[in-house]
């Protein structure tokens, strides 16, 4: 199964957010969606998951999102925006609970299944033992590692996760990654949107730049993430080094600044 998307363009309050973008996610992957604030990211995210109007396509396994009803995507497509806000006091469990919806009807309480299902999700995302807790009782960082075992405990083929990494700390950044690498080899496809431009490195199977809403670069990260790709997007000079792991790239300057 394999995600497509064909020309998407996004337009808001008479602005092309998002311009003819074409890219391809099949399931097993990690792909890493960067590029600079305002680049589109989060548009094209919300677009690839049915949440706004737009030109193009996007495809799973040749049926157009776009077509299918709001639970008969909900069922395909699991979408963690950026904004995530816990509004009400309910327990942790009950929170990653949420993420079954889509495959419960309302008369029926949660099946055997969906409890498994979210104590893996809680425990993939050490959350396990905050189970009983409220939710907004939890710290910022807690609280996202919630959010993402809701999307996680939805169970679709294709994950989209727009800046997971967002808030946590480095061990549960490393911890969310792996998770999401977890994920890919249990036949899923992982879309996700990160800043750390390492963790993209050594986590994503590939990666796809953004930039002024147009897709500027898409490949394995070593051939995409060079000196003159980051001076081009991002406008930055970075260290890049490798070590077992993979390649380490640490930002050290802006494009044009004189060393000090």
């Amino acid at each position: 199964m394999s995600l497509v998307a064909e020309r998407v363009s996004v337009e808001l309050a008479g602005r092309r957010i998002v311009e003819d973008a074409s890219f391809s996610l099949a399931r097993g992957e990690v792909v890493g969606l960067l590029g600079p604030n305002g680049a589109g990211k989060s548009t094209l995210m919300r677009a690839i998951a049915g949440h706004l109007p737009h030109s193009g396509s996007a495809s799973l396994d040749g049926a157009d999102l776009a077509t299918l009803s709001a639970l008969e995507r909900a069922r395909l497509v699991a979408h963690l925006p950026q904004a995530r806000v816990i509004a009400w006091p309910l327990s942790v469990r009950n929170v990653v609970g949420l993420g079954r919806m889509p495959w419960r009807s309302f008369a029926r309480g949660f099946s055997e299944n969906d409890r498994a299902i979210c104590a893996e999700a809680m425990e993939l995302m050490d959350v396990g033992d905050l189970a009983d807790r409220p939710a907004t009782e939890l710290s910022g960082g807690e609280q996202a590692r919630v959010l993402i075992a809701r999307a996680v405990a939805q169970d679709t083929p294709v994950l989209i996760a727009d800046e997971p990494a967002s808030g946590l700390d480095p061990a549960h950044q490393m911890t969310m990654m792996a998770a999401l690498r977890r994920l890919a080899t249990k036949d899923r496809a992982i879309l996700v949107s990160l800043h750390d431009l390492t963790l993209a490195a050594r986590w994503c199977d590939r990666v796809v730049l953004m930039r002024d809403g147009r897709i500027a670069a898409d490949g394995p990260p070593a051939a995409i993430l060079t000196p003159e790709c980051l001076q081009s997007v991002f406008g930055i000079v970075a260290h890049i080094d490798h070590d077992r792991g993979g390649m380490i790239l640490a930002p050290t300057g802006l494009t044009g600044d004189t060393p000090p």
